[in-house]
């Protein structure tokens, strides 16, 4: 499992897809979360712009990162 270290208190599920490598562009991300492909801790979430935190666990197309500051 890759993490993704954050600055911030939050980032974005969109932007969490693209800055671990999982999807190439927003697009993309926008696409595969509208698609329900995409789950946020074991849960199927359907909204881009969903807060994630640290300690998250992000898994698409059999690839998985985790949120850390």
């Amino acid at each position: 499992m890759e993490k993704v270290k954050i600055k911030d208190e939050y980032i974005k599920l969109g932007q969490a897809l693209k800055l671990g490598g999982l999807v190439s562009s927003g697009v993309e991300a926008k696409i595969v979360i509208q698609d329900g492909q995409v789950t946020v801790n074991g849960e199927t979430e359907m909204q881009r712009g969903k807060k994630l935190r640290n300690g998250d666990i992000v898994s698409y197309n059999g690839e998985t990162i985790q949120i850390s500051q």
